[in-house]
């Protein structure tokens, strides 16, 4: 049996990866453009789940970027806001119908869209 050293721990920093806000947005577009063609109930519940996700990935990494704003700033209510409206969101259940779920899933994808924009915005790409 071979002998050998634990790795070094991993720093938070260097184990975070930014969130992938293209494929965000690409999620988002699914729903959001116009052209978009209305999903069948397994690919409505696929995206729903997938921007579902993307919020709860990208909802702290704006905060935390929003966290350097000063206190006050118009930007950073904006910014504070639009995090509130995607966590109620988060916290609705869609209805039983197709339609129901396709405009709960679109309010889901409107969220994931600002707060992308947010997050370039205010310098969370770098």
């Amino acid at each position: 049996m071979k002998n050998g050293t634990a790795p070094p721990p991993v720093s938070e920093e260097q184990s975070s990866l930014p969130p992938d806000v293209g494929t965000m947005r690409a999620t988002a577009r699914r729903l959001l453009a116009d052209e978009a063609e209305l999903p069948n109930p397994e690919e409505l519940e696929t995206l729903t789940l997938l921007l579902r996700g993307h919020l709860m990935v990208v909802i702290p990494e704006v905060e935390s970027v929003a966290g350097r704003l000063p206190e006050g700033d118009a930007l950073c209510a904006c910014v504070k806001a639009c995090i509130e409206e995607a966590r109620v969101r988060l916290c609705r259940e869609p209805g039983w119908t197709l339609p129901a779920g396709i405009a709960h899933a679109r309010l889901l994808a409107r969220s994931v869209h600002a707060l992308a924009d947010h997050y370039e915005s205010i310098g969370g790409h770098r």
